[in-house]
């Protein structure tokens, strides 16, 4: 099984795609914990993914697409993969068709977790953090003890810029606009299945399985 899991900030993918390789045994490709890997191991694609990096550009595409065909070519990934992260862009999906192409792999699926922007906000919007030792809390889901104080070391409890509604709602317009063409494209070849992502981590599972014919 071969897939690409798609969702906006907040839609639960990295929960859900962790679910499916447990099931599938196939491996997840991060392509952020890829680009760190290949750095840390000194190899020829990561030697050129760290001159980008310390000079604080964007890895190019084709870097990033080398990476993936290692590491979709090593043995664990033969029955299938998960990708996360990759691509974000029809040009980035457009190198990546190419490259799995050349390797006569075809995708399975590209599954995209859909979540209404309310229902992201409210998981999104809640979050606190202690000043003190960075503990999480949400204000719904994890509350603290005290309304304002952290359970663990009494320090105070903040809300982060990033996880202020006005910044969240920022972020989600721009996975829409980034997004958007990504899904046509991949509608487009009739790759894309939309999921539910409004239940319980066990319901969005069950019907992303059921897309997969799991």
């Amino acid at each position: 099984m071969r897939l690409i899991m798609l969702g906006p900030p907040g839609a639960g993918k990295g929960t859900q795609a962790q679910l499916l390789i447990e099931k599938l045994k196939i491996p997840q490709i991060s392509t952020g914990d890829m680009l760190r890997g290949a750095v840390k191991q000194g190899t020829e694609l990561g030697l050129k993914a760290k001159e980008y990096m310390n000079s604080g550009k964007l890895v190019p595409d084709q870097v990033v697409v080398g990476l993936i065909k290692e590491r979709i070519s090593k043995s664990d990934a033969a029955k299938g993969f998960i990708l996360d992260g990759f691509p974000r862009t029809v040009a980035q999906a457009d190198s990546l068709t190419n490259m799995l192409n050349e390797l006569g792999i075809e995708l399975d699926h590209v599954i995209s977790i859909e979540v209404p922007d309310a229902e992201l906000l409210r998981r999104l919007a809640g979050r606190w953090t202690c000043r003190n030792c960075n503990a999480m809390y949400h204000q719904e889901f994890s509350p603290p003890k005290v309304k304002g104080v952290c359970d663990k070391c009494k320090g105070e409890l903040y809300q982060r810029d990033d996880d202020k509604e006005a910044t969240i709602r920022a972020r989600l317009e721009t996975y829409r606009k980034q997004t958007q063409p990504l899904i046509d494209y991949y509608k487009n070849k009739g790759l894309l299945k939309q999921a539910e992502g409004v239940g319980s981590v066990d319901e969005i599972q069950n019907g992303i399985r059921k897309i997969c014919c799991l």
